[in-house]
């Protein structure tokens, strides 16, 4: 086993639909990471096969560790790491860890990977960020929002978060709570607009069409009550790869520009 392979233990296990779940595991101590980064979470075959059975489909056939790539949810500084998964029914990596169960053990690469991060950008920053998220995309940036660092560094920050349905708008009691609980740890604190986004059902006043279409007819801007501008903002782009794709195309022809050594205002994580 690499150096970088650690052990970890499930502490709880969230289940928002019967799609997507969340769930905690102990951190090593020696373990860093930056706000918006991701790292690699494995099961050994022993455990695959002990899931596998569960679901009734065990596979004798199995020898190796199997690894896929989360985004961490939970702020750098906190005691524990949460992540934020979907079942995907016929993945060889979800469609088993759906059945984790607290005190299960789990594998972490703790090389942590990914560019998804506000470093990126050179300062003086802009005074608007933008994270546009659909689905599990949602948790790099939870994380971000738990970093006080962002609250001092921008003006406003609009989170844009789209789902098919209001059961898969996961961590809403979290999101309202955000402004409260870490905004109010510095001074002039930027203001977060949290834009909820349901596109197959009806939900109060969300708003209901993809993200693209909604920044080219302007409604994304004035749900949050601000421009997109590319003199003014940073936008980060993390969800399924069609909703990444189409968005930062639309970004694109609206005038703001792809990031690169630190300059322009698109952010995209690719890691699917």
């Amino acid at each position: 086993m690499s150096d970088n392979i650690q052990t970890v233990k499930v502490l709880s296990k969230t289940t928002w639909t019967p799609n997507l779940f969340s769930f905690t595991v102990t951190r090593p101590d020696s373990f860093k990471f930056t706000a918006g980064q991701f790292v690699r979470l494995g099961v050994n075959p022993s455990q695959l096969q002990h899931y596998k059975k569960l679901n009734g489909t065990a596979d004798e056939s199995l020898d190796e560790d199997i690894f896929r790539a989360y985004s961490i949810v939970s702020s750098p500084f906190d005691e524990i790491l949460e992540f934020f998964s979907i079942v995907i029914s016929d993945g060889a990596f979800t469609s088993q860890l759906q059945y984790l169960e607290v005190g299960d053990e789990l594998l972490l690469n703790t090389m942590p990977f990914g560019f998804l991060t506000l470093a990126r950008y050179q300062k003086p920053l802009p005074k608007d960020l933008w994270l546009l998220a659909t689905g599990t995309g949602l948790a790099p940036f939870l994380s971000m929002l738990q970093d006080l660092q962002t609250w001092e560094d921008y003006e406003h920050i609009v989170l844009a978060y789209s789902a098919r349905s209001k059961e898969e708008l996961a961590y809403i009691e979290k999101i309202e709570s955000l402004q409260e609980d870490f905004g109010s740890l510095v001074d002039n604190p930027a203001k977060l607009i949290f834009v909820p986004i349901v596109t197959r059902e009806p939900m109060g006043d969300a708003l209901t069409e993809r993200l693209p279409k909604l920044l080219v007819n302007g409604k994304l801007e004035a749900r949050a009550g601000i421009k997109l501008d590319k003199d003014s903002a940073h936008v980060m782009l993390c969800g399924n790869p069609e909703m990444v794709e189409d968005t930062k195309e639309t970004l694109k022809d609206l005038g703001l520009v792809m990031n690169r050594r630190g300059e322009g205002n698109i952010a995209v994580e690719n890691y699917w």
